[in-house]
């Protein structure tokens, strides 16, 4: 169902002023809370990496003590605050919009909960692939192949990984997905659902597409360590600049190109 627009409708400058308004409220408070929740998420990010590097290191591999409940909950929420902190900012265009679109077919009441709702159904999506991560950490720990500040040990994982990301960025299903993330209004026109349920699923729907556009990028986390901030920084940078930057899609290429030198690198000096 595409979604109608209000504003102009009728022969109201006052009620369309007074749309154009809220809209530009709605807007504000939408831009605000996405950067205060992902500020309140990066400074969680550095109260985690702080604390790790006052632990005592025992040697060069992580210690094979099998997880509790509690490591894998604290593990799971350490990803799911990770994804926050990176992914949301490349979201906010498409929050924006659906921001926009719901004043202009809702009421002038308070700014519709209906965006919140979508924002909620995006970060679920990313929360499943958190619970995944969480799980492949586990594996790779359970074999040794981690460091204490969860890296790569293995020239060889390292490598793999870069190749695999860097021929990802070549295929038609990291097209599709970046497609639908690059263009909110796309999106919108082939999604949209009325009502506060049909945000979450639209919220859900955008987040797998963007889930399936970078999944393999977060997985280099492992390469350059989960807890590296400025490693962190430079994905989460590049994540954006991908989705949002004119030509996008061909930095996104460009730099598969490199991820494959560099794999390549890191497989033949392993």
């Amino acid at each position: 169902m595409t979604p109608q627009r209000i504003a102009g409708s009728g022969p109201d400058p006052a009620s369309d002023s007074l749309l154009e308004s809220l809209v530009r409220r709605d807007r504000l408070v939408a831009t605000l809370a996405i950067a205060l929740l992902t500020v309140l998420a990066w400074i969680y990010l550095l109260w985690l990496a702080g604390g790790m590097r006052g632990m005592p290191m025992e040697g060069a591999t992580p210690s094979l003590r099998p997880w509790t409940i509690a490591d894998g909950l604290t593990m799971l929420v350490m990803w799911a605050v990770m994804m926050v902190a990176m992914m949301l900012p490349s979201a906010s265009p498409m929050i924006l919009l659906h921001a926009t679109i719901s004043r202009q077919q809702g009421s002038t009441g308070p700014a519709p909960s209906t965006t919140a709702m979508f924002a909620c159904g995006y970060v679920l999506a990313w929360t499943g692939f958190s619970a995944v991560a969480t799980a492949l950490q586990w594996g790779l720990e359970r074999l040794a192949l981690l460091s204490p500040m969860m890296v790569s040990t293995s020239g060889y994982l390292g490598g793999a990984l870069l190749i695999a990301a860097g021929l990802y960025q070549m295929t038609e299903l990291k097209e599709v997905c970046l497609t639908h993330c690059r263009s909110p209004i796309h999106f919108i026109t082939m999604h949209w659902r009325q009502g506060t349920w049909g945000a979450f699923r639209m919220g859900l729907a955008h987040g797998a597409y963007c889930v399936g556009c970078c999944w393999i990028l977060m997985a280099l986390l492992f390469v350059g360590g989960v807890m590296n901030l400025l490693w962190i920084a430079a994905l989460a940078a590049f994540v954006l600049a991908e989705k949002v930057l004119p030509h996008g899609a061909l930095i996104g290429r460009a730099a598969g190109g490199l991820m494959l030198v560099a794999g390549g690198w890191l497989l033949a000096t392993a």
